[in-house]
């Protein structure tokens, strides 16, 4: 049961991280190195993707 928490929790990041560059970064030109605008967006999408996943889904129909 374990490993399908963990398979949910990837998920959860994968999809979070995407809605970050669908919605709060889309259209801007972002400055910084490769490490810390990833760490920074995957941050952003755990944090905020119960919210942006959904406005993701949308704004992208």
């Amino acid at each position: 049961m374990e490993e399908f928490g963990g398979i949910l929790l990837l998920l959860y990041l994968a999809a979070g991280y995407w809605a970050v560059g669908k919605t709060i970064w889309a259209d801007k030109i972002i400055i910084g190195t490769g490490m810390a605008i990833f760490s920074k967006r995957l941050c952003l999408g755990f944090a905020l993707g119960w919210a942006l996943i959904p406005w993701a889904f949308l704004k992208g129909k």
